[in-house]
């Protein structure tokens, strides 16, 4: 019964970093056609300049999340603004590019705090267990699943009941359409890009107790996003939020079973729901 508690726990604790990580490359997919491979560079950013205000300089962990937060969206704007916006519809030069991205920002950061690995972090007041019945479990990764869970209802609530939502959705339904509209679409792909940029910077450090922080996340949290959009669906809050957890939670039981299949297991799921249906379990149209 302690296995299935603890495994469940830890894969909701996991699909709430995966859906903080993978919400803004699903909108940023849906909305302006951006397959952005850098999303995990800004994550990795955004972990190293948390750990920076919270363990170097001893600041408030809050704080801590909210300047990784900031760093990841700066980058995303700039990135946007100065590369991305000339490349909609252009997968190729996309890919191209935010490879590149994946090394200058990887070799910048190692440049700046060195190559070797920083210990998992979070708040002090959450370095604690807490009790459930028969066991206790980490409260930092309690704290996580909180986040994950307010994250994704402010976010399903923005996109689907305001007026806010409203033109985010229209520019991933027909971008002809509602620039004939009269929206400025470019504006709006620019806020949508550096709002998932932001989240994924604040990604960064919130899912540093368990992850940790290193020079690899920008590549392996990446797979990890990508597998979520496919499963979940392009451009779609609930779909990241459901190809999140699954992954999260299968992910932590197979790996408590048997650490060495836990990434076949997640191409496994990959393949069997594409081969159900190919534009992901909520998605809307294909990519």
């Amino acid at each position: 019964m302690d296995f299935f508690a603890i495994n469940l726990l830890n894969g909701v604790a996991l699909g709430s970093v995966l859906f903080l990580l993978a919400c803004g490359l699903s909108l940023a997919l849906g909305v302006m056609g951006i397959l952005n491979l850098a999303h995990g560079a800004l994550y990795m950013v955004g972990a190293y300049v948390g750990w920076t205000i919270a363990m170097q300089q001893g600041w408030n962990f809050w704080l801590a999340v909210l300047a990784g937060a900031v760093a990841g969206g700066l980058l995303g704007l700039i990135m946007e603004r100065g590369f991305f916006r000339y490349l909609h519809g252009r997968l190729n030069e996309q890919v191209l590019l935010t490879f590149g991205f994946i090394y200058i920002l990887t070799n910048l950061t190692q440049w700046i705090w060195g190559t070797i690995p920083k210990a998992p972090f979070t708040a002090p007041f959450l370095s604690t267990s807490f009790p459930i019945v028969g066991f206790t479990y980490p409260l930092g990764r309690i704290a996580t699943i909180f986040i994950g869970v307010i994250l994704a209802i402010g976010l399903w609530w923005l996109i689907e009941k305001t007026r806010a939502g409203a033109v985010i959705r229209s520019g991933m339904d027909d971008k002809e359409m509602a620039t004939g509209l009269g929206i400025n679409v470019g504006l709006v792909s620019t806020v949508v890009f550096s709002l998932g940029a932001f989240i994924a910077g604040a990604a960064g450090v919130l899912g540093a107790n368990l992850f940790g922080v290193n020079l690899d996340l920008g590549l392996s949290v990446l797979l990890y996003a990508l597998i979520v959009v496919v499963i979940g669906g392009m451009g779609s809050i609930q779909g990241a939020l459901l190809g999140s957890m699954v992954i999260g939670i299968v992910d932590s039981f197979i790996k408590g079973l048997n650490p060495d299949i836990g990434y076949f297991s997640m191409y496994l799921i990959m393949i069997i729901i594409l081969l159900i249906k190919p534009v992901g379990l909520l998605g809307k149209r294909e990519i």
